[in-house]
């Protein structure tokens, strides 16, 4: 059943690290303002508040910021007491708040939990909500111990349990994965609903210990097709003083070329086969998300790096600059790179992995090569940019799959439809 803006009214309240700080943040932020604009009642709560939306509550004096720098400073402080092979990030989320005593006193009907990590809130502050609660995932780490990433095999501990036999090889400390999970384990008894944005994070939602007798939907992040739409490439490079005889190659990440999941290593050995193989001396790379690291970047095309580009409108003017959209993730959830570029009507090159096959209809908004294959991957990039029409025809059907699957209005109402009837089965 899909409800709309007539049902009886539900209140919501969104709690988020950030309503704009990194990929979550941002994807929290415009499924706000989406529930807003289709005449929701919606409120955000936030630790780290960069916006002067004053529907989003959050302390932005300097005491408060210190705080949260603290806070998030002692959270991580932890991970000392280990030493392990894989060095992505991991949370433990011990340190107490009030936040849990504040979202039972409000007037919400629905708690949905957005990325909260960064000592947010505490573990057992999650379980003392006592309100329905809905959990929009950013990536694993609500259903694994303390890491965000990790790998999806049949045997990764969080499908099988954390045990101590079962622990990576090399790592030695403090099993601060077992402890995170065990309180997880212990604090949330209530079942909350799960909402995936991809179809592979919610069969991995599905598989896990933790969440596999919890509801689990799929919806996908909101977009904002009317800033993120096509328009004149020439413009969109004048404005950014990009060159207007180059084959443009988009890449982006907050500090994607240090983040091995980004892939921006295989981007860089795809782009050594191109090199090696065809006249390339037409084709930029584009950075966005960075500076031009020390190394240089070690490219073998010319390239241009943007820095950290904080607005949509700079991002809607450099999916249109470019030919081709590359996100060469070896992990990703709903890569909203992806999903803005073609909004913007800028086919996208992807690896067949993860989350990527929700993102990218394999020769129709783009092309996707085997997983991690860099050959495959440099193909794709050169059959998209030299190949009469291709650009043109998955161009318009990456928009009108966007306008269809990722609109405000259309993940809106898919979200009202699963708060509704949330309210209505308590």
């Amino acid at each position: 059943m899909v409800h709309c803006a007539s049902d009886p009214e539900v209140k919501i309240l969104i709690v988020s690290y950030s309503d704009s700080v990194g990929g979550a943040g941002r994807a929290a932020y415009r499924l706000h303002k989406a529930l807003l604009a289709a005449g929701h009642q919606s409120r955000m709560r936030v630790r780290l508040k960069k916006s002067d939306d004053p529907t989003v509550i959050g302390d932005v004096s300097g005491g408060a910021k210190a705080v949260t720098a603290m806070r998030w400073r002692a959270g991580y402080a932890l991970n000392a007491l280990q030493d392990r092979t894989d060095q992505g990030l991991q949370s433990t989320n011990w340190l107490p708040s009030s936040w849990a005593d504040e979202i039972n006193a409000s007037d919400a009907d629905v708690v949905n939990l957005h990325w909260i990590c960064g000592e947010t809130m505490s573990i057992s502050d999650i379980g003392r909500i006592k309100k329905p609660v809905a959990w929009t995932l950013h990536d694993m780490w609500p259903f694994c111990g303390s890491e965000h990433y990790t790998s999806d095999s049949a045997d990764a501990r969080w499908a099988v349990g954390y045990r101590r036999n079962n622990r990576d090889q090399g790592d030695t400390g403090w099993d601060l994965a077992r402890w995170t999970a065990k309180r997880k384990a212990k604090a949330w008894r209530r079942p909350m609903h799960i909402i995936s944005p991809s179809n592979w994070l919610g069969s991995c939602a599905r598989r896990s210990e933790l969440f596999r007798d919890w509801p689990v939907h799929v919806i996908p992040n909101p977009l904002d097709t009317e800033v993120f739409r096509p328009l004149d490439r020439h413009f969109a490079r004048d404005v950014l003083r990009l060159p207007q005889d180059k084959k443009i190659v988009l890449f982006g990440a907050i500090g994607g070329s240090s983040e091995p999941r980004k892939g921006y290593q295989h981007l860089r050995r795809a782009l050594d086969i191109l090199a090696n193989t065809n006249n390339t001396q037409d084709f930029t790379c584009v950075v966005f998300g960075q500076s031009r690291p020390p190394d240089g970047g070690g490219l073998p095309i010319d390239s241009v790096w943007t820095g950290h580009v904080s607005d949509d409108t700079t991002l809607a003017l450099l999916y249109n600059s470019a030919d081709v959209m590359v996100v060469p993730s070896e992990q990703e959830n709903l890569p909203q790179t992806a999903t803005e570029a073609q909004a913007c009507g800028c086919p996208v090159v992807a690896f067949d992995c993860t989350g990527i096959p929700d993102v990218v209809i394999h020769g129709t908004t783009g092309l996707m090569a085997s997983a991690y294959d860099p050959t495959q991957l440099a193909s794709a990039i050169f059959d998209l940019c030299r190949t009469p029409g291709a650009f043109e025809s998955m161009s318009a059907a990456a928009r009108t799959r966007a306008v269809c699957s990722w609109s405000e209005t259309a993940v809106a109402r898919e979200y009202i439809s699963v708060f509704s009837n949330m309210t209505h089965s308590t």
